[in-house]
């Protein structure tokens, strides 16, 4: 059975990208949810607008209205205030939260008391007290709590400093680092183990989003310990990340830590680590393995997604149930992409465990026409048996048959909610 998800606000960049990355799959159905309507009530097909904002008293009190009227199985919220907020009374709340820990989540919500509580783990920039204190300019100034950029400046004098202080007084100090900025996307399940930590440049920002970012390896066992650091001081499960940047010296510091996705972590699930799925299954106690395609991949952001993936094929094998077929309907995302494929003269080739006559089923759902051929295998035998390795990509919903194929023949393997990178 299906569970629901209330995904809150559902219209953040973050509940657009839980959107994407969970609108394929078979095990949940999402609502999601705003206090104004924006672009998510055009993403969500059941979407409920006009919540209390965050801050009203009255918030919680609809939350569990909303749990007993939609029958809602956990509540996914998509930004770091309400993450906080629902991961304080999720206890008196009917159902799961995908959060990390309220002592992790209130730690993270803070750069102050973050810097704080990592400061002998990880290298974190010199913070000033008080603009008294500065011997230099320019330094950098942000809200202690925040997110976007929002009010963050570089200011080159005293005068400056004040100035934006009156604005901001709530403010964090901080070096100015010239250097490049990485972020570091994460996966921790249940047990504390860290799964998965992927770096990736943010080559291009607008609004503190990473608009341009693709996979790096700089400073890769530095980072990667950096991670592990964290991992250990703070208490997660899900999905999460930290950024840094370089000093004048070229070596990465802490700029911050979040409890929760990265909006731009979809680069990384268009390679195969879908976050907010495996935040889900791990929030349900299930077990989950990580692994992903390590094929080049630049994310390019303006109000869609574009993908540039340097990969080569002539023949692309799919799957069709919970696949090309999806809860009765044909997955038009799908076809849309193999129609694609026959205009750039690729051979398609459907590759089945289908438990009726697989030729009738195409008939029925009038897509038969679009194969070269239809490979129908029984369900005990293996789909890496029957696939020609040279120059081909596998699509298929199953995520063992998707790493089994890729460890066998070593080809570019692909979920149904990762094909958007395929597109041009």
């Amino acid at each position: 059975m299906k569970k629901n998800v209330l995904v809150f606000p559902c219209g953040s960049e973050i509940g657009l990208e839980i959107h994407r990355s969970l609108r394929f799959s078979t095990h949940f159905d999402l609502i999601g949810a705003s206090s104004v309507d924006d672009h998510g009530k055009f993403v969500y097909e059941n979407y409920i607008g006009s919540l209390p904002f965050v801050t009203d008293e009255r918030f919680l009190p609809k939350i569990r209205e909303l749990i007993g009227q939609y029958q809602i199985d956990a509540i996914y919220p998509a930004m770091d205030t309400v993450v906080t907020l629902l991961a304080k009374y999720g206890h008196t709340l009917s159902c799961k939260i995908i959060a990390s820990s309220y002592e992790t989540t209130e730690i993270c919500l803070s750069k102050s008391l973050t810097y704080w509580t990592l400061k002998d783990a990880v290298r974190i920039a010199n913070v000033y007290q008080h603009i008294s204190e500065v011997v230099s300019y320019p330094v950098f100034i942000k809200p202690d709590i925040g997110y976007g950029a929002r009010g963050a400046r570089l200011v080159h004098s005293v005068e400056d400093a004040q100035m934006h202080l009156n604005h901001y007084p709530e403010s964090v100090i901080m070096e100015y680092l010239p250097g490049r900025e990485y972020t570091i996307d994460c996966f921790t399940n249940r047990h504390g183990e860290l799964l998965f930590s992927g770096i990736r440049v943010r080559n291009r920002i607008s609004n503190g989003i990473s608009v341009n970012t693709f996979e790096v390896h700089d400073h890769h066992d530095e980072l990667q310990s950096m991670a592990r650091n964290i991992n250990s001081r703070l208490k997660f499960r899900g999905g999460w990340f930290f950024q840094v940047k370089e000093d004048s010296n070229g070596n990465p510091v802490l700029l911050e830590v979040a409890s929760r996705l990265g909006g731009s972590s979809s680069l990384f699930r268009n390679l195969g680590v879908n976050f907010a799925l495996l935040s889900l299954f791990d929030a349900f106690d299930l077990d989950v393995n990580v692994f992903h395609n390590d094929f080049p991949i630049e994310l390019d952001r303006a109000l869609t997604s574009r993908y540039k993936v340097r990969i080569s094929f002539e023949k692309v094998y799919v799957d069709f149930d919970d696949c090309l077929l999806l809860s009765d309907k044909v997955n038009t995302s799908l076809v849309k992409l193999l129609y694609q494929f026959l205009n750039d003269g690729k051979k398609l080739i459907l590759i089945t465990k289908h438990e009726h006559d697989i030729h009738a089923s195409l008939k029925r759902y009038k897509i038969e026409a679009i194969f070269d051929e239809v490979i129908h295998i029984d369900r005990g035998d293996k789909k890496y048996r029957y696939i020609d390795s040279k120059e081909a990509i596998f699509i298929d919903d199953s995520h063992a048959e998707r790493q089994e194929v890729h460890h066998k023949l070593g080809i570019p393997v692909f979920a149904p909610d990762s094909i958007a990178c395929l597109y041009h």
